[in-house]
């Protein structure tokens, strides 16, 4: 027997997610916060961490740190959260619940590969509506796909992964209302735009919104929240896998939420940083700078393929969009210094 005879068609034709190697290089492909830990925080987190009991299984459903969540990121009363390995998991587990024979799934598009991929997975349809030629969003096209294909469950992520294009507030309302399906608002990247609709949660029974504590600088110890009502987490608790959020995780992010002043106040930095090296950006001959709303910027550049191997060549690794979205590379704002080299790096490629 070979895998050809067993697994099914849609997994074979998929192609598994790509990671890059990033051995020595300038990391600027992953969108994650390029600070660790003040030296001290570190040590004292290590203590923490020698006293977790590697031997005992987690709280299942991670209480302690539901609850510090919940008062952290203001969760309206009445709401509950659900934790995952990561958002990917969280998203995967909703895709599974919906995932009804003949179930249809939308969204915008380009935009995060792991909603479509997660509809293949569960054999829902997808249904991808493009996203403008400058990656804005056209919500009355949006709305009008949604009352044709009347789709179980739409993904939309605020701002967008992988133009940074945060869709304006009443855009979201329009397919929140038109939806006679389940709407989940994907906003890793809020610490970066300052826009939630955390607080909406209670006007909107189809409304559900994921995060992930990766953006804030905690991409390593893999932690999602869900924000639903109760009836909504009822039904995807049956399908997270019992213990999904290991010891380490929970204690880990315990002890950072504690401490979220500082993680915003590396946010607050990249912001910063973020205008300054859009101008820079900007001012290279042949580079188109999309607006961003979050940690990183999309760039259109002649002859992608070219671009990215070149920055390679030096020791920057960024993220090649094409040929999915063509001739566009994806870069992270990081440290001044990388951001510096970065410049310099793509300033000699182009030329």
């Amino acid at each position: 027997m070979t895998p050809e005879k067993l697994v099914r068609p849609e997994i074979l034709a998929l192609k598994a997610y790509h990671v890059a190697e990033a051995d020595g290089m300038v990391k600027l492909d992953a969108m994650e916060n390029p600070y660790p830990l003040p030296e001290a925080l570190r040590r004292e987190l290590a203590e923490v961490l020698a006293r977790v009991e590697l031997n005992r299984y987690p709280e299942p459903t991670g209480r302690r740190l539901r609850e510090l969540l919940a008062r952290k990121m203001s969760l309206p009363q009445g709401m509950e959260l659900l934790l995952g390995n990561g958002s990917d998991e969280l998203i995967q587990i909703v895709t599974l619940a919906l995932a009804r024979p003949g179930a249809t799934m939308m969204f915008p598009t380009p935009t995060f590969v792991m909603y479509g991929m997660n509809a293949t997975l569960s054999g829902m349809r997808a249904v991808a509506v493009p996203l403008r030629e400058d990656f804005s969003f056209d919500a009355d096209a949006f709305v009008a796909r949604i009352k044709a294909e009347r789709p179980a469950l739409v993904y939309l992520a605020y701002p967008n992964n992988p133009t940074g294009t945060l869709y304006p507030e009443e855009d979201v309302l329009k397919v929140i209302r038109a939806a006679e399906g389940l709407v989940v608002l994907d906003e890793a990247y809020h610490v970066f735009a300052r826009k939630t609709f955390m607080p909406r949660l209670t006007e909107f029974a189809n409304l559900v919104i994921i995060r992930t504590v990766s953006k804030l600088g905690l991409a390593g110890i893999r932690l999602g929240y869900l924000a639903a009502r109760p009836e909504w987490v009822e039904q995807f608790n049956k399908v997270r896998q019992a213990y999904n959020v290991n010891v380490l995780t929970q204690a880990a992010a315990l002890f950072a939420l504690e401490r979220l002043d500082v993680l915003e106040a590396q946010a607050a930095l990249i912001r910063s940083q973020r205008d300054q090296l859009k101008k820079n950006l900007e001012a290279l001959k042949g580079v188109t700078v999309f607006p961003s709303q979050a940690n990183f910027f999309l760039l259109r550049v002649p002859d992608a393929e070219r671009v990215f191997e070149g920055l390679k060549r030096q020791g920057v690794l960024v993220r090649n969009l094409h040929p999915g979205i063509p001739d566009c590379l994806r870069v992270t704002v990081g440290t001044p210094d990388e951001n510096r080299i970065l410049l310099t790096a793509l300033r000699e490629t182009l030329s």
